[in-house]
């Protein structure tokens, strides 16, 4: 049983998280913080957590996270790399789940997040927590970087084309929606009900702050190959999931892409590779740790199709974080993360 820290446990991520952290049978929750809710109790702010969570809201300045094993921060982008340098050198492993140590170049981070990084020194030592691709790095690490949730749906559709090398990587599209919790849980009108209800709409065509990580992922898959990619999001008015259209030219029209996809994710827990002409939809992994994969040949063309669906808040956040945790202490992978999807 290790102690567990949650820095920012208000979010719509932080929820997620106390969820699956309050059923796990290896973790026991120490602290949870809220600058705003300091003093209140959890369980008042978030009825469905009553009778799981006991604890009330602690202050992040009063707070004794260096006296848990494992901190997770479910914070804004710019917060954890202020508070992950003391815990590091205090021998507390931490997994942020925003983005401050995602992209190892750190021009390249300050220029799409506005901001001075304030603890370079420790992103060369961070590990990329997508476990389908680091799993063997993520057992040792000190600090995880988990993935953002577009991130997670579009390069686990796009990983077995890119690593074996049989599409044209100069030209890949990645067309992607998620439902409005993926804003976070705050009030922005773009994300009213009366907004985003009964509504569909791009965002971000110039440039999203995911684009770079996806590339970057991309780019380690292809071997250092440089990759092209257009990607695009879009809001849906869903409260949770993530739709990733995936598009490449084959270069191997003579490759079996349905093998090569169940071939590539068979000994993966979380990843399911539908069987041919499957359309996977967002409501059939909502509140789960799954991602679902479906693979197309329209007109049997040299165009392939991949269709990519997660619940942006379990495997495109909190349910990948404790994946990462269940990696990093020697526990079975799936541990605390067998949740049914739920249905409607």
């Amino acid at each position: 049983m290790i102690r567990v820290g949650i820095v920012g446990g208000t979010g719509y991520t932080g929820v997620e998280l106390l969820r699956l952290v309050c059923q796990h049978p290896e973790m026991e929750l120490r602290v949870i913080t809220s600058r705003k809710e300091a003093g209140q109790k959890v369980a008042d702010l978030f009825p469905s957590l009553r009778g799981w969570v006991d604890l009330k809201f602690s202050d992040p300045a009063q707070a004794q996270l260096s006296e848990c094993d494992l901190v997770f921060f479910a914070t804004p982008n710019g917060v954890a790399m202020e508070q992950a340098r003391e815990l590091l050198d205090a021998g507390v492993r931490v997994i942020d789940l925003a983005a401050d140590f995602r992209l190892k170049n750190v021009t390249e981070w300050e220029s799409w997040y506005g901001m001075t990084h304030a603890c370079p020194e420790w992103v060369d030592g961070a590990v990329y927590g997508l476990p389908e691709v680091n799993r063997d790095d993520i057992r040792s690490a000190s600090l995880v970087a988990n993935p953002g949730c577009y991130p997670t749906a579009v390069q686990l559709g796009f990983l077995p084309l890119v690593e074996t090398g049989v599409v044209d990587l100069g030209h890949l599209i990645a067309d992607a929606k998620s439902g409005v919790s993926g804003a976070g849980r705050k009030a922005e009108v773009p994300i009213l009900f009366a907004e985003a209800g009964d509504n569909f709409k791009a965002y971000g065509v110039p440039g999203h702050r995911h684009l770079p990580e996806i590339r970057q992922g991309l780019t380690r898959a292809a071997g250092g190959r440089s990759v092209g990619l257009t990607f695009v999001p879009h809001l849906t008015p869903l409260i949770r999931g993530i739709h990733a259209t995936l598009y490449a030219r084959l270069t191997h029209p003579e490759a079996d892409i349905q093998a090569l996809f169940e071939a590539r994710y068979a000994n993966e827990p979380f990843v399911d590779i539908m069987p041919p002409g499957s359309h996977p939809e967002t409501r059939s992994v909502r509140a789960s740790n799954q991602c679902r994969i479906a693979v197309h040949r329209p007109q049997g063309g040299d165009m392939v199709v991949v269709l990519s669906v997660i619940d942006n808040l379990v495997k495109g956040a909190a349910g990948q974080a404790v994946h990462n945790a269940n990696l990093m202490f020697d526990w079975p992978e799936t541990l605390g993360l067998t949740q049914v999807p739920i249905l409607p």
